[in-house]
């Protein structure tokens, strides 16, 4: 019997007391921003075309559970300023959505990060799809964290 996958979102959102623009730059720049904000799951992070925004391709390893993974992404930007979206290459049909919105007041930002990953259908892919939850959130939660960090520090950006 075979069961058709589906799409797992898992996400995170956090309220960034800077600028939209800042906080966007931040993440787009993959050469000096973006590795700022990642947590420890992530190492190796490497620029091998581009750097910033639409056009960039990255690799970078990612650890979980004592097991490291290699991942190769393409970056483009659906709405440059506001959505920035990386697009695995490694065939399992994975993307990450950055977007970045209007805060409650004009110096905040409303940051999501948003995974959107194929598993299996049925029992098994439920249970995948939970455990996917749990172990991921809380990496978003702490990159909201670090972007927040470096979003007000005295270089950020």
């Amino acid at each position: 019997m075979e069961s058709k996958n589906q799409i797992q979102i898992v996400r995170a959102s956090a309220l960034i007391p800077a600028r939209r623009e800042r906080v966007y730059s931040i993440i787009a720049n993959y050469r000096e921003g973006h590795p700022r904000i990642l947590p420890k799951q992530f190492s190796n992070l490497v620029v091998e075309q581009g750097g910033v925004g639409a056009g960039t391709v990255i690799r970078f390893q990612m650890g979980v559970l004592g097991r490291k993974q290699t991942f190769r992404a393409a970056i483009t930007e659906p709405e440059p300023g506001r959505v920035l979206v990386e697009t695995y290459l490694d065939g399992n049909g994975a993307i990450t959505t950055f977007t970045v919105d209007q805060g409650t007041a004009p110096a905040d930002s409303r940051v999501t990060i948003s995974t959107e990953l194929p598993v299996r259908g049925g029992f098994l892919g439920l249970i995948e799809g939970k455990f996917s939850a749990i172990l991921l959130r809380p990496i978003y939660e702490r990159e909201l964290q670090n972007l927040a960090r470096v979003a007000t520090g005295p270089f950020g950006g």
